[in-house]
């Protein structure tokens, strides 16, 4: 017979399964998509990383041309950011809520490398926010700057696959993340061949850790950070099957603490990564909510910059 607490956790769950299939957006609804596909990017490596950067911001520069085109003011706005000098894009895709990959710092010459792995939500319009991964990633290596100056670190913001909507039926279940941690090691490869040399962190955010508890027996990191997760479909982190350092965290006003941690017939994802049973180092994530873990000046952006720059023993813990 199942306890009260395991029956009060299968309820919550279906309250959320039933939320989600009510805020869907109904399929076949949408009018052609006017972006068109990217073009073709030269191979990945040290030398090729400039004519990489050049390729890819004449597709940015061609979606720019569509959205003032098409009148679509939000786009506008956001692609005439990522044409800003200096900003340098591993890829990008128009289509759809958009996909961008890109780099701060030097990929080439860095000694630590962190990929930013965002949750759900991710798009082309919301990118910059220091809530998804361009203006997140800018907020880390910015504080990471801060902490150690003289340390040589480059920040990949990873939007790289088709994030699910917070309030769909995708974010319950690993669908949209088997996918999507096949793009990771794509990119962890990619990086690999640029520089083959430097620490690998991988920072995961909310759905973004079921991304990354996927791709990670495949990038051999030395860290793995999970924050705002709603589990990663493991028991324990040992079940990752890899030798990074697990961390998790989990901030005191985050609204995930409410999902239950529960998994059947496909649906949920299992243990909490802060649990002691989980097996990860929870560090400290402060008070704030869902979307503010890498909110400048945050408890735990400076945690979080410390595991991307590999400084373990200074990070507080929970």
């Amino acid at each position: 017979m199942r306890s009260h607490r395991a029956r009060r956790r299968s309820s919550g769950l279906a309250a959320v399964v039933a939320l989600a299939a009510t805020c869907s957006t109904t399929a076949g609804m949408t009018s052609p998509d006017p972006y068109a596909a990217p073009g073709a990017l030269p191979a990945l490596s040290a030398p090729a990383l400039g004519a990489r950067y050049a390729s890819v911001r004449h597709d940015i520069d061609g979606a720019l041309r569509t959205a003032r085109q098409n009148g679509d003011g939000d786009r506008v706005r956001a692609l005439s950011a990522f044409l800003a000098p200096g900003r340098r894009f591993l890829s990008f895709d128009a289509r759809g809520r958009g996909r961008a990959v890109e780099v701060l710092g030097d990929l080439a010459a860095a000694d630590r490398v962190a990929v930013v792995v965002p949750g759900a939500d991710g798009s082309l319009t919301g990118y910059d926010s220091w809530k998804f991964a361009g203006g997140g990633a800018r907020a880390l290596y910015a504080r990471a700057r801060q902490v150690s100056p003289g340390t040589r670190l480059a920040v990949v913001a990873w939007l790289g696959y088709d994030s699910p909507r917070t309030l769909s039926t995708d974010v319950l279940t690993a669908g949209r993340a088997t996918g999507a941690a096949r793009g990771l090691r794509r990119l962890v490869s990619e990086v690999r061949r640029v520089n083959g040399a430097a620490g690998l962190s991988l920072l995961c955010h909310s759905y973004g850790s079921v991304v990354c508890a996927k791709a990670a027996r495949h990038v051999h990191a030395q860290d793995i950070a999970l924050f705002g997760s709603p589990g990663t479909g493991v028991a324990r982190a040992s079940d990752l099957r890899t030798g990074a350092r697990v961390w998790a965290g989990r901030a005191g006003g985050d609204w995930i603490t409410f999902v239950p941690h529960v998994r059947f017939f496909g649906v949920g994802f299992g243990a909490d990564p802060v649990s002691p049973e989980f097996g990860a180092r929870v560090f400290d994530a402060g008070s704030g909510r869902h979307s503010g873990y890498l909110k400048p000046g945050s408890t735990p952006l400076r945690n979080l910059a410390l595991i991307a720059l590999g400084r373990s023993q200074e990070v507080s813990l929970a």
